[in-house]
């Protein structure tokens, strides 16, 4: 088969779930890339990339490819794609927007109940023998119900995290100024007219907003100072939402109780990264307040399935002239 089809990065095995929706139109190969380098030189005959996010697609690369009809995404975040100069040179890029909406929510509540809870620093304080075997060590915990939840982009996500926050008894209030009128009263919560008046009456802040221009850093030290003293922070969005370099100062005065950061600016981190050197500290407080995982909330063993598929079947429907679902960029 000459139709080519590459799967850039982070699949790497036996391709089955591609390989069954391309069936004998197209060949699938994992390239497994760890830079766009690694691409060059590879897949300039493309008719289809998969992309995931290990990886970034710029307009050198984009200008490598031949005959591509199709940049797919296999995720939700497109900002590692530069799908404006791809729409520039005729090539659709669609994402993946709902195939881990209920995983990612679930790792959201987790990591908020599991900071909220004192579950994490329990565990950490007794597993290094610090500290009594009592539970006056987490005299800090107090009752969720009636607590803000605070949503940052109400989309799929944030939507399915406000749900679950709601079964908890949570007051739960969000800002996304995307989000036409009337949506706070089909879900039966609140809505936040600014980031500062969200931010200001939250004890758990949950961001589910993309990286743009208008969100990278949204939350920073300055923003950081709205919140309630012993509020908490929870990131499974976009690394670059927030700047990390000023949470572990936040956790040390105490303005921040906790932090569930499951996104990096940059993945996998340096080693100096400022975060991971006061998280790794046992002597800082970010050690037993600060959770960090790597890049993992979406992932379920059905949420990358159809992740998979859903991404094969967009490339599918491309080269056969189909229409695309979900194009992000205009074509």
């Amino acid at each position: 088969m000459t139709t080519k089809v590459y799967v850039t990065d982070f699949v790497n095995d036996e391709l089955e779930p591609e390989r069954k929706i391309f069936g004998d139109i197209a060949n699938v190969i994992a390239v497994n890339a760890k830079s766009q380098d690694d691409l060059f030189g590879v897949i300039e005959d493309a008719d289809a990339l998969m992309v995931y996010h290990m990886i970034h697609v710029d307009q050198k690369l984009i200008n490598q490819l031949n005959h591509c009809k199709i940049i797919v995404r296999c995720g939700v975040g497109f900002d590692n794609i530069d799908y404006k100069f791809a729409a520039e040179q005729g090539i659709p890029v669609s994402n993946v927007p709902d195939y881990g909406t209920e995983d990612v929510a679930d790792s959201a509540l987790g990591m908020a109940l599991t900071l909220t809870r004192g579950i994490h620093f329990l565990n950490s304080r007794l597993r290094a023998s610090i500290g009594q075997w009592h539970y006056t060590q987490a005299s800090f915990v107090r009752r969720l119900r009636g607590k803000v939840f605070g949503i940052v982009g109400l989309g799929r996500i944030g939507t399915a995290a406000a749900l679950r926050a709601k079964a908890f008894g949570m007051d739960v209030v969000f800002y996304d100024p995307y989000r036409s009128s009337g949506t706070e009263r089909s879900l039966g919560i609140r809505r936040s007219e600014s980031l500062q008046e969200l931010m200001s009456q939250s004890k758990v802040l949950s961001l589910h907003c993309p990286l743009t221009d208008e969100t990278r850093h949204l939350i920073n030290r300055d923003s950081l100072s709205w919140m309630p003293q012993g509020s908490y922070l929870v990131n499974t969005a976009r690394g670059a939402v927030v700047n990390t370099n000023d949470l572990p100062g936040a956790i040390a005065t105490g303005q921040l109780a906790g932090a569930g950061i499951d996104v990096l600016d940059v993945e996998p981190p340096p080693e100096d990264d400022p975060l991971l050197v006061a998280w790794r500290d046992p002597n800082h407080p970010c050690h037993d307040r600060v959770i960090v995982n790597p890049h993992s909330a979406f992932y379920t063993v059905e949420g990358l399935t159809d992740m998979r598929i859903k991404g094969s079947t967009a490339c599918r429907r491309a080269i056969l002239g189909e229409p695309i679902p979900n194009v992000v960029n205009g074509l």
